[in-house]
């Protein structure tokens, strides 16, 4: 008898040790979350930032986009995710950007002009962003919503 309650004596601290865990990386993350959010809104910006507290280098990538040009949430949330990983890698590895510009201009019959503009940026970076999480999105003060992600920085 002495033995089983010992052992379920020992099974219950183990695992409020794990809750007790959990619960605090939850809480570090809520408030790293909120730190960041904070930053944002003391200076809003858009594109990459190393940032640091105490124990830990990171770094964000904000993007803001309208709500109103995409058809639903799943693809507001891709694209966000996208851009974040295309940001996040010109920022580590570079990128190679050409632009071109066509201006075509024809005239009508009744002496007006028409004028075309097509614009072709190729973009080519090398690199992959590992580990690019979505921390937070909210709605900024202009209507637009703002996505953070945050990778952790392993610095050498």
């Amino acid at each position: 008898m002495k033995k089983i309650l010992y052992v379920v004596i020992i099974s219950l601290a183990f695992m409020s040790s794990l809750s007790m865990k959990a619960q605090s990386y939850n809480q570090e993350k809520t408030a790293l979350t909120n730190f960041l959010v904070r930053l944002y809104e003391n200076a809003p910006f858009d594109g990459v930032k190393a940032v640091e507290d105490y124990d830990n280098s990171y770094l964000m990538s904000v993007v803001k986009l309208d709500k109103k040009k995409y058809n639903s949430d799943s693809v507001l949330n891709r694209v966000a995710s996208v851009k974040a990983m295309s940001q996040a890698s010109r920022y580590l590895n570079g990128a190679n950007i050409s632009s071109e510009m066509i201006i075509h201009t024809s005239e009508k019959s009744n002496g007006c002009f028409d004028t075309e503009i097509i614009e072709n940026i190729r973009e080519n970076s090398s690199g992959y962003v590992n580990m690019l999480e979505q921390l937070t999105n909210f709605q900024a003060d202009d209507g637009e919503w703002v996505f953070i992600f945050l990778s952790p920085l392993s610095i050498k």
